[in-house]
């Protein structure tokens, strides 16, 4: 008995050491996801951060000479006056449009994505030579779907980061054969890429970020080509660039820049969109992400043949104001991507918050042409509150013109888009183009672009 009654103590001992040992486990555990989810707020401070609107913010209504534009009828003048701006200290020279000029559509097919479209793919030859692929010479491959329900329908051109095969798996797009990077960190898994040439595994494999059927299902044709038809975005790529066929543009601190060949190529799809017969090319709408936004927004600066702009997650260069000093800086942009750039732009390295000139007059020259601005909450590097503070700070310039700006002076919700001339939107997420922010954008282009509406 009195054996058993010390081996029940013992085990009964043992039982208690056990459970305090599980009790101070949890309580470790708790501790370190505690800790963890502190360490995260603190590594993400910005998030919660209010937009204040910076003081000596440049002034889109202000002629260079300190004197007001003091009506309407003077905004042209005011216009001039800001794109000569840009395109000596930022964007850099473009050409125009080339005289020798072609177009050569090599597919027609009425019956795409189960019959609902036709798709369309055009070469665009800057020289004008139809054999002009053989030689590499400067072309760029246009791919275009067109809802056959829909007569004329409005179209949303952008352009793609990863090639035409990549935005949907139709076996039809042809197969790009420009250089491709083999890793592209969290935004896209490009394992199918090999000796940096995409293979047919490729195919749709960013159809996330397009969703070609949800765009021809809501009346609107797509257009996209892709970015390094146009320029290589390589430091070392300047040959392989529609740049190069210009080498007088390279001369220069307003030499002509990657961010502008991007913009100047959506306004050659234009023209060629101008004169298809399936679309209406007097309402496109210029689209892009990231990089490829704060082309589509330079693009409708420039080109007031767009219709509307829409700008997701574009940052700094694009749709946030460089004196809201947060995410990306100038000379971050400048030293990672040089090109990106004219050379006049490395002058204000270091400048950001005492810069003579901001984004909010490079939206300005779209005023008063709907605008769409997207963020996402967790894409710090863009600075959605700077990128709202854009939208803000363009309003005035829209009322003057007698149009609306945007319906609010308070950075809204997450999730909670507000709808307007000027539209603005910051979402759950990080840095990419999801399902919502396509909702909304459709939204806006059914509301603002489709003729008949206002």
């Amino acid at each position: 008995m009195g054996f058993m009654k010390r081996s029940l103590m013992r085990a009964g001992s043992s039982m208690i050491r056990t459970l305090i040992a599980v009790a101070v486990s949890r309580s470790v555990i708790a501790l370190c996801v505690l800790s963890a989810a502190a360490l995260l707020a603190q590594t993400n401070p910005d998030q919660d951060r209010q937009p204040v609107m910076p003081a000596h913010l440049p002034d889109a209504l202000t002629f260079a000479d300190g004197s007001p534009v003091a009506t309407p009828a003077r905004w042209p003048e005011r216009r001039k006056e800001l794109i000569d701006l840009f395109t000596k200290q930022m964007y850099g020279r473009m050409p125009g449009r080339p005289s020798e000029m072609r177009f050569k559509v090599y597919d027609l097919d009425r019956h795409a994505l189960g019959g609902k479209a036709t798709r369309e793919q055009i070469s665009i030859l800057f020289r004008g030579r139809p054999h002009d692929r053989s030689i590499g010479g400067p072309h760029i491959d246009l791919l275009v779907y067109v809802p056959n329900r829909v007569k004329r329908p409005p179209v949303i051109l952008g352009l793609n980061f990863w090639g035409n095969e990549t935005i949907n798996p139709d076996p039809g797009i042809r197969m790009s054969d420009r250089w491709i990077e083999s890793s592209a960190g969290p935004s896209i898994d490009l394992s199918c890429v090999k000796n940096n040439r995409a293979t047919s595994a490729c195919r749709g494999i960013d159809q996330g970020r397009w969703p070609v059927e949800r765009i021809i299902d809501g009346g609107f044709a797509l257009a996209t080509e892709y970015r390094r038809d146009v320029d290589p975005d390589r430091q070392d790529g300047f040959g392989e660039s529609i740049r190069s066929a210009w080498p007088d543009l390279a001369q220069g601190g307003d030499n002509f820049s990657t961010i502008a060949a991007w913009a100047w190529a959506m306004s050659r799809s234009l023209d060629y969109l101008e004169q298809d017969r399936l679309v209406d090319g007097r309402h496109v709408v210029a689209f892009g992400w990231s990089r490829l936004g704060k082309a589509a927004i330079w693009a409708g600066a420039t080109d007031p043949r767009f219709a509307a702009v829409i700008s997701n997650e574009s940052g700094a260069g694009g749709a946030k104001l460089f004196h809201d000093v947060h995410g990306e800086t100038i000379q971050q942009i400048n030293t990672r991507f040089p090109y990106w750039f004219c050379g006049n732009f490395k002058q204000y390295n270091g400048r950001d918050a005492e810069l003579p000139f901001d984004q909010n007059e490079v939206l300005a020259l779209i005023a008063p042409r709907p605008l769409y601005i997207g963020s996402a909450i967790l894409d710090q590097n863009a600075n959605p509150q700077g990128e709202f503070l854009g939208a803000l700070a363009v309003t005035p310039v829209y009322r003057f013109l007698g149009s609306t700006g945007l319906a609010t002076t308070a950075w809204p919700p997450v999730d909670q888009p507000v709808l307007g001339r000027v539209a603005y939107h910051v979402r759950h997420g990080e840095h990419s183009v999801t399902a919502f922010d396509w909702e909304q954008y459709l939204r806006f282009c059914n509301t603002y672009v489709k003729p008949g509406n206002r």
